[in-house]
């Protein structure tokens, strides 16, 4: 076994490596960027080195710096946790030429599915079922076009390298292939440095169904399926195991096709086989098709963890030391069921846009899992990935994991940063996921509803009053000291109430109706009624936690107010970002809809539109442009009449 290995990564996979690192007496070192000098993944490690500036290329891409803080410190290995230069072959190669060990598969294995074309006729060979669709080399646009055509619309345009969803797009019709080829070859592009595509099938009611395999570089083994089929825009947001209406029939012909996949290749470490499945008629035998391989381990690997029982980071670390396959298939076996949920910043009426912001506040169940690379007070970088947190439930049966993350969700408490927590939960008490009704366009189809926040609680609003007033903590404050008879406005940003103290612990606050606020038994009640409420004072302002969260910004009387929303003609950048294209120029005419600039940031691009019929009157911006949230892009004028 290794005495001290290196991990090539950040956040909440970093922190998850060191935490098997710590039972397995195997010390660790860090590596961090200027964004995340001070992050819990630096502080975790046993020793850290810096590698450069906030941006990946400048930092945690540079696998010169990270081989030689590696040497420097006497790492005998290097972990790439995922993303970055996980799948990286070349990492690998340069890696084994330091005489370090690489925690994954061989440089030749990844190669070998680093791309999907090629992956997809290696899986033929190997008797892997693979879906319809052109996987050839060229790469001509009207070639293209043609095959997707033979192939029959829907199809779906995938870059051939990389994953996550990125330089992938839905066409349902030929008029809108072009656009989409150009926006998926873009993205591909700035996202892997490669513009080729492949062009699939698209299954109208698919379900993504993934096999976690672990080899040693001749055997391989199955640890059961995840089924990840809750996504948006191609990324997950939830992941059980087992899968909804799985039988044995249809795993043991998934799992030895995985199995098969892995050893065609000699794979050696963790890695998953994701099939897409038809879902229309319940899981069969011949209904499911290989997709791609992700040669490291996954975000979603703790699912898999919580019903097997295995640390699948300890099995990394063993192989990689020259042990055998730490178990035979018969040896392992199913328990329970497991969900986890991936708690991100960012805006989702505002369709998912990735956010910023410092987390004022931020506190996690006792009952659920929590993998986490942020503690209260750190910032969520423009830079990286915004996940904040995933949230990992495991009971006897489904119904009740499920149950148990709803639960969590409820009991986990973020402020300083919008995140998709309440999205989250209006998922779990989704009907049809809740009778394990799944498919990738579940999310999709019921967004609406799944967004609807509904109005705020005023329950909610008078307890976030009562923060606002430095009324939070009666108990603290003998129930007197501060609840002397007065009458004031409380002001926040988006509202204001009117607070009438009458007492010790008793409190009038008016929003539209009045409501009596009492202090008793060491529990808020409101109008008669308990009100099993958080008031959580922070940085930030006030929330209030418990139920529908309430989150209250003081008003600040100094603050400036700009124009009218839409009212100076200017689109703005939605979050910090990247320009990678402006598609208009001064004098030109638009529509309302029409693509004025794409936006890249958190590694995904975002088309940019107009609000409204005008004409270009500025072009603030270049493709090339680093901007900050809510910079000023472009602006419109009114066409002129006539």
């Amino acid at each position: 076994m290794f005495d001290k290995i290196l991990i090539a990564n950040r956040g909440e996979i970093a922190c998850r490596v060191i935490d098997s690192c710590r039972r397995m007496g195997v010390a660790t070192v860090a590596v961090y960027s200027d964004a995340d000098r001070a992050a819990r993944h630096v502080e975790m490690a046993d020793e850290a080195v810096h590698l450069g500036g906030p941006a990946p290329a400048d930092s945690y891409l540079r696998a010169d710096r990270v081989i030689a803080a590696a040497r420097a410190t006497g790492a005998q290995a290097i972990h790439p946790g995922y993303g970055f230069l996980s799948e990286n072959p070349d990492f690998v190669d340069a890696i084994v030429a330091a005489g370090l060990v690489f925690i994954g598969p061989s440089a030749a294995a990844i190669r070998a599915m680093g791309l999907k074309d090629a992956a997809k006729a290696l899986m033929e060979q190997a008797g892997v079922p693979v879906v319809p669709g052109y996987h050839g080399a060229d790469q001509d646009p009207d070639h293209l076009a043609r095959m997707a055509g033979q192939i029959g619309y829907p199809v779906l345009i995938k870059a051939v390298a990389g994953g996550g969803g990125k330089g992938m797009r839905r066409v349902d019709d030929p008029a809108q292939f072009r656009d989409a080829l150009d926006s998926a070859r873009s993205e591909a592009q700035g996202a892997f440095g490669n513009p080729a595509v492949l062009i699939e099938k698209y299954i109208l009611q698919p379900r993504h169904i993934e096999m976690q395999v672990f080899g040693d570089g001749t055997r391989a083994v199955h640890l059961y399926e995840r089924d990840c089929s809750l996504q948006r825009r191609h990324q997950k947001v939830i992941e059980e195991a087992p899968a909804p209406g799985m039988t044995p029939e249809v795993r043991r012909a998934m799992g030895d096709a995985a199995v098969r996949a892995a050893e065609a290749i000699g794979y050696a470490g963790a890695g998953t086989i994701e099939f897409i499945v038809d879902g229309a008629d319940g899981l069969r035998p011949d209904g499911f098709w290989f997709m791609e391989m992700n040669t490291r381990l996954q975000v979603e690997h703790p699912v898999t963890e919580a019903i097997t029982g295995i640390d699948l980071v300890e099995w990394q670390l063993r192989v990689a030391s020259g042990e055998p396959l730490p178990a035979r298939q018969e040896d392992l076996s199913i328990t329970g069921h497991a969900f986890e949920a991936r708690l991100y910043a960012e805006d989702v009426p505002a369709g998912f846009l990735p956010a910023t912001g410092r987390l004022s506040h931020l506190r996690f169940p006792d009952q659920a899992r929590i993998e986490t690379g942020v503690r209260p007070g750190d910032a969520i970088s423009p830079w990286y990935d915004p996940m904040i947190a995933k949230l990992v439930t495991h009971a006897p049966t489904r119904a009740i994991a499920l149950r148990a993350l709803e639960q969590a969700l409820v009991d986990t408490e973020v402020a300083g940063s919008v995140t998709n927590l309440a999205f989250l939960t209006a998922l779990t008490r989704h009907a049809g996921f809740r009778q394990g009704e799944v498919d990738t366009g579940l999310i999709a189809r019921d967004l609406d509803a799944l967004i609807d926040a509904g109005p705020p609680d005023d329950r909610a609003l008078v307890l976030g009053v009562i923060g606002l007033a430095g009324l939070a903590d009666p108990a603290r404050q003998g129930g007197t000291t501060l609840w002397q008879p007065l009458r004031r406005t409380i002001a926040w940003e988006g509202g204001s109430a009117l607070l009438e103290v009458h007492g010790p612990g008793a409190a009038r606050v008016t929003l539209v109706q009045p409501h009596e606020v009492l202090w008793q038994g060491g529990r808020w009640w409101v109008d008669g009624d308990l009100c099993r409420a958080r008031i959580v004072t922070h940085a930030a302002g006030v929330s209030v936690f418990g139920g529908r969260v309430v989150h209250l910004t003081p008003l600040d009387p100094l603050a400036r107010t700009g124009a009218a929303e839409g009212g100076d003609g200017l689109t703005r950048a939605p979050m910090p970002g990247l320009v990678k294209a402006v598609h208009v120029t001064l004098g030109q005419q638009v529509a309302a809809g029409d693509r004025l600039a794409v936006l890249e940031a958190m590694k995904m691009e975002h088309s940019l539109t107009a609000a409204r019929d005008g004409v270009v009157a500025e072009v603030l911006v270049g493709a090339g442009d680093q901007v900050e949230a809510g910079a000023a892009l472009i602006r419109l004028e009114d066409q002129p009449d006539g």
